[in-house]
């Protein structure tokens, strides 16, 4: 048997949905774009969302509409993907590495409150695995201290905590819908706000900071666009929406078959004693991606393994303070933030997605198994 880490959900809904896009007009950010964005942010609960190339260009985005530049101070936590972190030096701030709670991998609020100085402008939080961080703790500290909160909720569209969603209570929440995640169109992403006047803003800078894009242009009587600031080609196309426009009304239902994976992975590996990044109380996972911690130095001898027996494996993340670029950049040492280091030593990622048969499951447990004994 073969289990690879990833399988795509898109069949015949997407291929009809894209076929429709290449029989129209726009291939560009035109109507199934303006679509795509109503739909998503209904879907969120609402606000206005804005498409984008990816999650790292909305995060881009989004710093640069908030008015975050040289001097400022970012708070980003240490467990994370690079793309959280890059997008602060994009607007020439600095971003200020946060440790992590050591259960979850999710950003510390008490750890932020000590991270700030009076030049912190904005704090991120990530929305680590499909978890939500503690989002009221946040909103809380930021509406006190004057500061921006812009989540990162690249694995999370379908999770909430203590009753908050993604986006309700942030300046603005940023999507990816890269090629493995839950919703997906290959490359893709978005911002969220419940702030017109900011989303007015990012649709501007998303495409050169032209006052009218192409489909305005074509539906509308002559007239002359401007540039009225300088902005980005950070865009998504006709194409990409009309891939994700199908598997909107099927999260709910995949996230049911996720659950159900996770479950039984869970009970297994509870029965081998392996630990799993734990779900806070309150809190409904998104189910991005399921997790194992190995520690003691075990968990690369299990990655290098596990491929050999025919199951695919992932590692989601080493910290960031311990890549190179970072090292070089910003001079922290590996133990200066320890629960983030855990993390990053001992986290591997297997197959989970809703076409996972439990088949499929037992065989990754059993393989898990081989390979940790044989470490």
């Amino acid at each position: 048997m073969k289990v690879e880490f990833y399988r795509h959900q898109l069949g015949a809904a997407e291929l009809q949905s894209v076929e429709q896009t290449l029989q129209s007009v726009f291939l560009t950010t035109g109507p199934r774009t303006a679509q795509f964005e109503r739909t998503f942010a209904e879907w969120l609960g609402g606000g206005e969302a804005v498409g984008t190339s990816s999650c790292t260009a909305a995060l881009h985005l989004a710093l640069s509409a908030l008015g975050i530049g040289p001097g400022d101070e970012v708070i980003v936590p240490a467990m994370t993907f690079i793309a959280t972190v890059t997008p602060v030096w994009f607007v020439r701030a600095r971003p200020v590495l946060c440790d992590v709670d050591p259960a979850t991998g999710l950003l510390d609020p008490e750890e932020v409150k000590r991270r700030m100085t009076p030049r912190t402008r904005a704090v991120i939080p990530v929305h680590l695995y499909g978890v939500m961080a503690d989002m009221k703790a946040l909103a809380q500290t930021c509406r006190e201290r004057g500061v921006a909160l812009l989540e990162d909720s690249a694995h999370c569209i379908e999770g909430s905590r203590d009753g908050v969603r993604p986006g309700q209570l942030s300046d603005a929440a940023c999507f990816s819908f890269y090629a493995t995640k839950n919703l997906t169109c290959g490359e893709g992403g978005a911002v969220l706000t419940r702030t017109p006047s900011l989303a007015e803003h990012l649709r501007r800078l998303r495409l050169h900071g032209m006052s009218r894009n192409a489909a305005a242009r074509h539906s509308g009587p002559f007239a002359h666009w401007d540039m009225d600031e300088l902005g980005f080609k950070y865009n998504m196309g006709d194409i990409q929406a009309a891939l994700l426009l199908p598997q909107l009304p099927l999260l709910n239902e995949r996230l049911t078959r996720r659950e159900a994976i996770a479950r039984r992975y869970e009970q297994a590996f509870s029965a081998l004693g392996v630990q799993v990044p734990s779900v806070p109380q309150g809190a409904r996972s998104a189910r991005h991606l399921f997790t194992i911690r190995i520690p003691d130095g075990g968990r690369d001898r299990v990655a290098a393994a596990l491929p050999r027996m025919g199951v695919g494996c992932a590692v989601n993340y080493r910290a960031v303070h311990t890549l190179a670029y970072f090292r070089r950049r910003l001079r922290h040492r590996p133990e200066d933030f320890p629960n983030a280091l855990r993390f990053g030593e001992e986290t591997l990622s297997l197959p989970f997605y809703p076409s996972l048969t439990d088949e499929e499951i037992d065989f990754v447990v059993g393989c898990v198994e081989q390979a940790l004994i044989a470490s």
